[in-house]
């Protein structure tokens, strides 16, 4: 049953009030692959009763005011996307279609959506009860950032969109626990995952440089983002205060990942797996067709690349879900009339971290002075791909299931360092998990570049390439390598963009076409770096290109199509 988004739908569950209502800048998918379906639904299941409002209209009251007031929170979300990155390219140029709209038009999710949301909240709900934001945007932006668009830096988002509350990172269980609080009168500005101001800072916390001072010098700038970067583990990180003017924001230490049976729980609860029909109604919602009946294995991700934020969301420590929970989800696909018995992506943020868990984590905390990934693997991460090819097995064995893809990424460093089982897995998906193409990421071939970015060395690029090759050839199948690559990151010069497309000519028989200029997101180091012009770490001057021609410059170093059939080489590039 979709999660009501009228009176009258609340009506139908024999609910006259809500508890929460949950505001979000994406068309209502209900499916584990929306962050609002997931709260919702975890709240619902945890007794509480929730209504969503999709994409609400900004210039009046009739969709803000159509499920009334909630008795709890207004819980506020700009979406899957931060609102800026959804709206606008690299190069700032407004985008057209958004694939989590109807009708795909870019025309629903305003600029800074959090911000404009809760405004529209307060307009027409005087004194209401508390507003609570949540999702990337939020989470992203909690502390003092660097924002891309506006070339500056902006306060916590808590402050700027005049909220009460940020839930940051996944937060089902600071929700649920943040619900209960409200509703029992309980004070709640002890609980994990949270941010919050105040008049005072907390005791006992740190204190990040003002947000004054971050604004006004880059090496102040630095050395807060530097202690907020090491206090996101939720076994070593300590909370943390940031003034801003005469209020304080309170960032509270992170809250403990689920564990695999209560990850279980969520994707378990009773989605549709489609769109609500009112928005079905408005146009084609595209996002649809590819996460519809696509299935999460876990979360959280090892790689700690530079330019990526994943891991300041979703945790350093992967949290895989049990095979038995993944299999009884797709049972239950199998009783729908829409499932044609494909399933269009089994993974996660990297498909195979699946099942790959660190022990030092889960007891001690992530490692504050090395990655896991880079400049190698880490000894300590026992690499081992036999349970994620029993479980594409199993899935793949199921009466009704004719095909199953594998479309989320895969780091061909781990397949490589696993000297055991990489091959049987790399075997595996080449012979019955990929649509005549494999996509990996390397993102550059410089060393200085990926050395910023803490991606392994091209050496990798070319003993993947060789594998994948003999693997695909012992299929019997004719089949592709898909390379993505970043222009205009920090350290990235033309020249280097240049021995990029030679290394792809001359080592991968290609001329690269998916490649993507750098975007400065909120909260990552590569973002640190581009507003700083320095590496945090060494405090060497680092070239920046910060011109727009310039950018579309390094792009247009290398042409072409960024894919390779891997069968025998004909003396014709492809």
């Amino acid at each position: 049953m979709f999660i009501p988004t009228t009176r009258s739908e609340a009506a139908q569950r024999g609910w006259e009030r809500l508890d929460i209502i949950i505001i979000t800048g994406d068309s209502y998918i209900d499916s584990p692959y929306n962050g609002a379906a997931i709260i919702g639904h975890y709240l619902i299941y945890k007794g509480f009763r929730v209504g969503i409002i999709a994409q609400p209209a900004t210039d009046g009251p009739a969709d803000i005011t159509r499920l009334g007031e909630p008795l709890l929170f207004w819980g506020v979300s700009a979406g899957s996307v931060d609102s800026m990155v959804s709206n606008y390219t690299a190069l700032k140029k407004r985008r057209t279609q958004d694939d989590l709209t109807p009708g795909a038009v870019n025309d629903r999710r305003p600029d800074r959506a959090s911000i404009v949301y809760t405004g529209l909240i307060r307009r027409f709900f005087k004194n209401t009860v508390p507003v609570v934001l949540g999702g990337i945007e939020a989470s992203l932006r909690r502390v003092a950032h660097y924002d891309y668009w506006s070339d500056s830096i902006r306060r916590s988002l808590l402050l700027d969109a005049k909220a009460d509350i940020i839930v940051y990172g996944m937060a089902e269980r600071t929700v649920v626990e943040l619900a209960t609080a409200l509703r029992d009168g309980i004070d709640w500005r002890a609980i994990r995952g949270i941010c919050y101001a105040a008049n005072e800072p907390a005791a006992e916390f740190i204190d990040l440089p003002p947000y004054e001072k971050t604004a006004e010098n880059n090496k102040t700038f630095t050395d807060m983002f530097l202690t907020f970067y090491r206090n996101n583990d939720p076994l070593t990180a300590r909370g943390m205060n940031q003034r801003h003017g005469d209020k304080w924001l309170v960032h509270n230490p992170p809250q403990l990942p689920l564990e695999p049976d209560e990850l279980d729980a969520v994707y378990e609860l009773p989605y549709e797996y489609d769109a609500h029909p009112a928005d079905k109604e408005r146009g084609e919602i595209r996002a649809l067709e590819t996460i519809k009946f696509s299935v999460t294995t876990h979360r959280g991700c090892y790689g700690e690349c530079s330019f990526c934020a994943i891991h300041l969301h979703q945790g350093r420590r992967v949290v895989s879900r049990s095979e038995g929970s993944i299999v009884r989800e797709i049972t239950r696909f199998l009783t729908m009339k829409r499932f044609t018995g494909v399933i269009y992506d089994l993974g996660g943020p990297t498909a195979n971290m699946y099942g790959i868990d660190c022990g030092r984590k889960s007891k001690s905390g992530s490692c504050l002075k090395k990655r896991c990934l880079y400049p190698t693997v880490c000894k300590e991460l026992e690499l081992d791909h036999s349970r994620q090819t029993a479980l594409l097995k199993r899935v793949t064995a199921l009466p009704g299931v004719k095909k199953v893809f594998v479309a989320s990424g895969v780091r061909h460093d781990m397949v490589l360092a696993d000297t055991i089982h990489g091959d049987e897995y790399l075997a595996e998906l080449v012979s019955r998990h990929i649509s005549g193409q494999m996509k990996i990421a390397p993102e550059h071939t410089d060393d200085a570049v990926l050395d910023l970015m803490g991606k392994p060395s091209k050496k990798t690029i070319r003993r993947f390439r060789e594998r994948f090759l003999a693997l695909t050839k012992a299929a019997g199948k004719e089949q592709f390598l898909t390379y993505y690559f970043i222009a205009a990151h920090p350290g990235c010069t033309e020249e280097a963009m240049r021995s990029l497309s030679r290394f792809c000519r001359d080592e991968l028989h290609l001329s690269p076409e998916q490649v993507q200029i750098f975007t400065p997101t909120p909260s990552t180091i590569s973002t640190l770096i581009y507003r700083t012009g320095q590496d945090p770490y060494s405090g060497k001057e680092v070239f920046t290109e910060r011109s727009m021609e310039g950018k579309i410059r390094q792009k247009n170093a290398v042409k072409g199509a960024a894919t390779l059939r891997a069968a025998p080489r004909t003396g014709k590039r492809r």
